[in-house]
This record gives C-alpha cells, structure tokens and sequence, in this order.
C-alpha cells in the first residue's frame, strides 16, 4: 500500500491504474461484456416503443379515416333562427374562424393533421336529383347528391377537366344557380360531364341549377380530406329500405366553392362541420391513456363543452378513434405481457452473468484480497477501492452500449433506455465488491475449502430457497388460472411474467442440493477402478468449488427460457398456419358469384403448384323447412372431398358413408355439432332455393369442414340434389405453393381467389405482433448467448487449475490422451447436470404454464381465431437443441483446453507459488 505524499495522485486513482495496467486484457473483456449486455438492454425499450407506434399507426391506417376523424358538426333550426343569421353563420369567415377556435384546444390535447383537416358546409341529407334524365339510375331510381362546400379543394385535387367552380360574393340562400364540380369517379358513375346543368329541388322555393364546372382528381384519395366523408371522392349504391325486390341508388356528391355555401339553404337543412383529424405519426402509442382520454373529452368533456361556448350551443361530436384506442391497447397489452416472460427470462439470465463475472474476477485475486485483509484493509475500503476500479470500465462501457442502441434505435424514448442501461451498469459495478465482501468478512490466511460433495446448506439459505419456492408456485398459480394479464384493462404482473424465471431458478437450487448425492455414491465404486482417469475426475468433480449456484442458474434459466420462447414461437406459425388452412380450406379457393363459368376447373389444374381440385356446390343461405335459421349446405363428391379433408386434416370422414341412396330418398349429411344438437338424426327438409327441396339425415358429426368456414354446415353427396343447385360455386385446390397470379389469370375475374400462403402472410402483417416476435426471438437468442457465456466462464474460473494438474500429471507419467479424457469427464457432471435439467425444467415450466399462456393475440392480432385459442405447446427441438449444444460445448472446451495444454509448455504452470 503505497502512502499519499505532496504532489503525488490520490491513493485511489492510484490503485485503479495499477490494477487495470495489471490486467489489460480481463478489463477489455469486461468492458465488451458490459457494453453489449448495455446495448441490449437499453434496445428493449426502445424496440416496443417502436414497433409499439407503428402498430399504433397500422390500427388507424386499417380503421380509416372514417373511424379515426373526430367530426364536430352544429346544425340550426331552421323553424326557430331566422334565415338571416343562419345565412350569417354560414358564411366563409364564420366558418373558417370556427375552425380557428376549435383548433387550439383540441390541438393541444390530440395531435392533429391540419393539412388533412377540414371544414366547410353540407346537406344533412342527400337530395334526390330527377333533372337531367342523363344521370346514372339504376332500378330507375334517381340519384341522390350531397351538396358540399369544404375548404382548400385546389390544395387536395388535380383539375382534369374544365375548371373548378366559383361563386360571386353575396352569394345566399335565394341564389337560383351555383357552380360545382365532381371527381372523376363521380362523373363516371353517375355520367355527370363538364357542362352538365343539375337541377336540386328545395322546400318552397324553385330547385337550385348546379352548372359543373370540373372534373378533379383527388390527390390522396385514401387520406382523411377525401375519406372522412368517402362521398365526396366515391359514388356509392344504397338499397332501398324494406323494398323486396332490393332496389338501389346512386348516393354522391357535388362540390361547390366555399363562398357559394349559404346557396346549401335553399335545399332544406344544411349543417357546419369541422373534421379534425388525427396526426397519426405523432400519436405516441405509450401515451395512449392521455390520447384516449383528449378523445372523450371532445366526444362529451371539458373540450365539447369549451367548442360549444365558443361555436354554437348545438355542436356535436361523433367519432369511433376511442374504440380504435381501446382495441388497439387490448392487443398492446396480450402482446407486451407475453414479450414480458422473454424480457425478464434473458434479463435474469443476463445479471446472472454479469455476478458470475464478477465472482471471476473475485476468485481470480482471492490471494491478492486475503494478503490486503490480513495487512489490516477494512471491509469499506476494500470494497470502495473495487468500486472505484469497476466503475472506471463498466460505466464508459455502459454509456457506449446506450449510445450504440440509441443510434440503431432512434425516434424513441430514451428514459426508459438510459434507465436500463444504468441498471446494467450498478450490477456490473456492484457484483466484484459484493462477492469480494462476502468472501473476506473475516479475516483468514487460508480459506477453507468448498467441495461440492461435503458442503452443506446453512439454514439461511434454506430458509431462502423455501420462501423462493413459495414465490414460484403463487406465481405458476396466478398464470395458470388467469393467464400473463388480468382482463383488457391489465398490463401484466411482473411476478406472473417471472413464472418461467422462478421454476429454473427452483430446479437450479433442487439440483445444486441434489447433485453432490450421486457423487458421494460413485466416490467408492471409482475407487476401485484400475485406470487412473476414471476415479481422478470424478474425485475432481466432487473437488469442485460448492458455489455452483449461479452458473447452474444462468444455464438453466436460459434453456429455460429458449425452449420457452422457442415455443411460443413454434405455436404462434402453427396458430397462423391453422388459421389460414380453415380460413380457406385448402391451399387456394376460387368461389363464384353465384356460380362458376364451364372449364374453370380445367384451366386450374392446368396451373403451376396444383395437384388436385376439389368442386364443391355451397348454397349460404339453405333454408331448414322449418324456418329456422340459415344453414350453409355443401353438396360434393364423396370421394373426392374425402380425399381433401383427410389432406387438410380438417373433419376428415369415411366417404361411404355420405354416398347418396340409389332411391334419391333421403340424403345422408355431414352436419356441424350446432346443427346435429339441434335437428338430430331425424330427416328435416332444407330449401337450396329456387324451390330446390332435399330431405337429408345427419349421419356424422364434424367440428369444421373445408368447404364452409362457419360454426354452422351441412355436407351431402352432389349427385342427390337436383337441377343447378349441384352446379359448383367453389373450387378447393391442394397443391404445393400454387401460383396465385396463375389462378387470377385462369379466373379471369370471374371468381374470387384465396390463397392459404397469403391469408397466413396477412395474420404476420401486424407491425405490432411482428416486432413483438423480433423481440421475442432477439430475448431467446441473447438468452442462449448468455448461456453459453456462462459456460465459458464457469470453464474459465476452473483452467489455472487444470492447466497446473495436468502439467503436473504429465511429470508423473499421464499421456495426453488420457489428459483430454480427465478433463472432459470432469468436466461432464456439471454439463450434464445443466443440460438434462434444463430440458426437463423447460419441458415442466411448458406444461405448468401452458394452460395460462394465449397465444391467439400474438398469432392473428385478434382476440379470437377461426382454429380456436392458439395454446403453448412443446416444441421438441427447442427443448433439445439447446441441451445439447450446451453438453457438446462443455466436452469441446474441455478437450481444446488439455490439446492446447499439451502443446505448451509446463513451466509456467510447475513454478511453485505463480497463481496467475
């Protein structure tokens, strides 16, 4: 200890140089390891943020602006205001200045798009327009047009004919003529040129002329100006109610300029509008609990009631973006609480590592510590001088593995990252000082020795490991009875999520208690063996150090977690994969409306992947005689469709038993277990319509069939049921990977195609499930990598002293042969031990867990799947792989140890009194 004098650096700084001049090459690994261990913690965040707001967008990309679009709107009546001032409130300026008003506040509380905004004036209703004949009317009914004068449309379109429309100023309700313009798609449908003059009638007063100015062309069509209201960009046809024979209209719209707005009077009751729509890429997906509540305060809250005061007591609000948030936040959290057991796996397994690093390094200068303790060091200061030299590799470290994930990650938050890093950082600082205390609180010359085989527990510790074992079954309890999250409104229980942790941490600490008996069991037998390796590396083994805890810990925790995960990953594309069989019910599907044309199934036969086509007649809507409700009949080939079902594994039946009586009596069914329940096995009629009746008998009972997707069905025999019912309307199609261009193109537009590969690529398109399943992979892969850095050190901890046996060994005669042999096979307990225990405590954690764990939300972001809940199974390469790669890399390591131990010297090693 040298003693601080005038002009000479502080003790302390001088010490850390020392010890890192020292050891160069262990502060270099060191330092990797904490860095990387950084990285990856401070990339967890930031990846759920991520993907967690690109799902976020996915969801209000899928519902639309329709949905997602708060609209305010305010209509007077027009019986008690006088015209004047409802001719004054809709005016531009009056518009316009209350759409300033309500931006603000509304702007403040939820991110708006203002470019996508808008506001402007509208008929409540559409009018039906008879004037000029020319229009579009199928049925012979005439068209129904809104009139809509909305901001900015030079701004949101692209003029394809003629000019948009104006209006002179002074322009109101007793206007006889206004000016508009129409898309393109509008035009087309309801055949409205430029120059076309439309007649609108109005309540007593002469119909309004609409002279069309232009035809446009939106700019994003698909974007919340155009598709808030989709009328104004798309004609839709809308069926007259309660009218048999279901006669349908045209419904549209005509865009007149914004001054020409008080011109809306003249046809009844028009209504202001504001459409705020939400910025989707500033809308945080972790502060979706804020963005929720901004919404039902401007659905009927403070914000309602502030643009009410500021507009018109009449403003209302209208909009399902809070059903989007709430949807979207229950599947945010089934998927967070599932990423959680992977988290928290690779996290334990990871701080494991970072403690067994530090008991490396411990171990490593256990002389160095012992001599500083009986040279009077006190317990603080040692412990402070082993912070202060940590701290100097592990918090620069720490700091370039957060800025290493902040690079690769950018755009999320970074507390929640700098916060898992510094975490990393305090175990890596506090793990050497720690074990170095616990080591030396007494002050010894020799320490005594721990063998695996005479240790024995103290009380404390068992005392711990039964309050464990508690922990571990509440947890394993609380998972299996109400799964990794409590209903829709949970977010996940941190201890539930630690379930597969606790049972690896359990079956660590029972093998660690077991593995000293076989030991002490074999000690005699081995005795008596001639050779001399048999009985030396088991007694090495029983020799080994007792503190086996941790690296049997990490080990186990690890294959824990990668056979955990592995599974869950394996059921997520199994799920998926059943999902998309029952969705289409082979590989591919072609269905007609209401039938197929001749020779479809030839050309499809004829396409590239297709080994066999399966024709099938469905008629949807089959009526029991009863009047109940619809059941869906399927008439097919027997054979043919029980060739397909046994194929796809789907209801798979005995085709003799459905083949249709030589009398064309009553027909034999396959009926779903509802219709069966509810019909029996007594003849019922059923009505395939055009006054097509069948008589059938339900004689077999399966829960699904390929033809027909629902709950409900029936299957018979094609060739009893008479006249065009039995004409085919599907074609199923098994092959390998048929080519859906191909199909489309024998299809000719004629039927609609399914194919299984993209209905199961359609579940994986989910930003949220799919980055959830990067991250899941990512955790079992670092998992698996910290295992096998466990491994290595726990190898590492032991090679000065083999290195020295065998060198030692070698001066008395011991071959290099048998110096590989006595390495691997001391080294093959503990391998052993790991690797059969971690496969049956993943296989145990699999099974405990399984009944908890729901996989349905991860695999078809929905709460449920037409293959039903999608459960945990084993998956048996995740269980296997691992083990074994854990057994090969213990013997592997142990032999490249003694091959590169007979290639060097023994010197080094046979110096009395050298411990480096």
């Amino acid at each position: 200890m040298s003693v601080r004098g005038a002009g000479r650096p502080p003790v302390v700084a001088g010490w850390v140089r020392t010890r890192l001049r020292s050891a160069p090459g262990a502060a270099v690994a060191f330092a990797v390891l904490v860095a990387v261990t950084a990285c990856l913690a401070a990339a967890l965040p930031l990846a759920v943020d991520r993907y967690g707001d690109a799902g976020l967008r996915r969801a209000l990309e899928v519902a639309g602006p329709s949905r997602t679009t708060v609209q305010l709107f305010a209509t007077d009546d027009g019986m008690l205001v006088p015209q004047e001032i409802q001719e004054a409130d809709l005016r531009w300026d009056a518009v316009r200045g209350a759409y300033t008003e309500l931006l603000g506040p509304a702007g403040r509380s939820l991110p708006l798009d203002r470019d996508q905004s808008s506001y402007g004036v509208r008929t409540t209703d559409p009018v039906p327009v008879t004037d000029p004949v020319e229009l579009a009317r199928p049925s012979a009914l005439p068209p129904q047009l809104h009139l809509v004068a909305q901001n900015d449309l030079a701004g949101h379109s692209r003029l394809r004919a003629g000019r948009l429309p104006k209006a002179p100023d002074g322009t109101g309700a007793t206007a006889p003529s206004v000016e508009a313009a129409v898309t393109a798609e509008t035009a087309g449908k309801l055949n409205i040129t430029v120059g076309s003059v439309l007649r609108v009638p109005g309540p007593r007063r002469a119909p309004l002329t609409v002279r069309v100015t232009g035809v446009v062309d939106p700019l994003a069509p698909r974007e919340a100006y155009w598709s808030t209201s989709p009328v104004l960009r798309s004609p839709h046809l809308r069926t007259v109610p309660d009218d048999p024979a279901r006669s349908v209209y045209w419904v549209g719209a005509l865009l007149l300029p914004p001054d020409a707005a008080p011109a809306i009077l003249a046809t009844g009751l028009p209504e202001r509008y504001w459409n705020l729509a939400p910025d989707a890429s500033a809308l945080p997906a972790h502060d979706l609990p804020r963005l929720t509540s901004a919404v039902a305060s401007l659905e009927a809250g403070p914000l309602l009631q502030q643009a009410r005061a500021a507009v018109s007591p009449g403003v209302e609000a209208d909009t399902a973006l809070d059903e989007v948030f709430g949807e979207y936040g229950a599947l945010r959290t089934a998927i967070g609480s599932l990423v959680a057991v992977a988290a928290f796996g690779t996290g334990t397994v990871a701080a494991v590592v970072l403690l067994m690093a530090g008991g490396l390094a411990a171990d490593r200068r256990r002389a160095e510590l012992t001599l500083l303790r009986a040279r009077g060091a006190s317990l603080r200061g040692l412990a402070a001088r082993l912070l202060a030299e940590t701290a100097v590799v592990a918090v620069p470290a720490a700091a370039l593995g957060l800025t290493a994930a902040l690079l690769l990650i950018p755009g999320a938050r970074p507390a929640y990252a700098v916060a898992a890093a510094g975490a990393v950082a305090v175990v890596a600082c506090a793990a050497l000082p720690l074990r170095a205390v616990a080591a030396h609180r007494a002050v010894r010359v020799h320490a005594a020795r721990e063998d695996v085989a005479a240790t024995r527990p103290s009380r404390r510790r068992t005392v711990a490991e039964l309050t464990l074992v508690a922990v571990a079954v509440g947890a394993v309890v609380a998972l299996r009875t109400r799964g990794v999250s409590d209903g829709e409104e949970a977010s996940g229980d941190a201890l539930v999520s630690l379930a597969p942790v606790l049972v690896g941490m359990i079956a660590a600490l029972v093998l660690v208690r077991l593995h000293p008996l076989p030991l002490r069991a074999l000690a005699g037998p081995a005795g008596r063996l001639r050779g001399v390796v048999g009985p030396l590396s088991l007694a090495r083994a029983s020799r080994a150090s007792g503190s086996a805890v941790l690296p049997l810990l990490a080990l186990l925790t690890a294959l824990t977690t990668a056979a955990f995960g592995g599974s869950v990953l394996t059921g997520v594309a199994d799920a998926r994969d059943d999902a998309a069989l029952l969705s289409v019910g082979a590989d591919a599907r072609l269905e007609g409306v209401p039938e197929l044309p001749p020779g479809l199934d030839e050309r499809v036969r004829r396409a590239p992947g297709v080994e066999d086509v399966t024709a099938v007649a469905v008629a949807q809507y089959a009526q029991p005689r009863d009047g109940r409700l619809a059941v869906p009949v399927a008439a097919v080939d027997p054979a043919g469709y029980a060739a397909l079902a046994r194929h796809t594994d789907i209801g798979a039946f005995d085709a003799d038993r459905l083949v249709a009586p030589a009398d064309a009596g009553v027909l034999p069914a396959l009926g779903s277990p509802e219709v069966a329940e509810r019909y029996g096995t007594r003849p019922f009629r059923m009505g395939l319509g055009d006054g097509v009746f069948v008589s059938v008998r339900i004689v077999e009972v399966r829960e699904r069939t390929p033809a027909v997707t629902g709950q409900e069905f029936l299957v018979v025999d094609r060739s009893g049921v008479p006249g065009g019912s039995a004409r085919p309307t599907t074609l199923l199609v098994t092959g390998d990977r048929p080519d859906g261009h191909a199909l489309r193109e024998a299809a000719d537009g004629d039927a609609r195609v399914q194919l299984r590969a993209e209905e199961h690529a359609r579940y994986a398109d989910s930003p949220l499930q799919s980055g959830a399943e990067r991250v899941y992979a990512a955790a079992v892969a670092a998992g698996a990598g910290y295992a096998v850095l466990a491994l290595l050190l726990t190898l590492l901890r032991a090679a000065p002293e083999r290195a020295a046996l065998l060198a030692r060994l070698r001066t008395m005669g011991l071959t290099r042969a048998q110096g590989r042999r006595l390495l691997v096979l001391e080294s093959l307990p503990q391998a052993l031990l790991a690797a059969a225990g971690g496969t049956v405590t993943a296989w145990a954690a699999i099974r405990l867990l399984s009944p908890g764990i729901d996989l349905t939300t991860i695999a078809v972001s929905a709460s449920s799947s037409p293959a039903g809940r999608a459960v945990l199974r084993t998956d048996p390469v995740s269980l296997l792989v691992p083990a074994l790669a854990v057994l090969a890399l213990a013997v592997g390591i142990a032999a490249a140890q003694a091959w590169w131990s007979g290639r060097a010297g023994s010197v080094r090693e046979l110096r009395a009194g050298d411990a480096r």
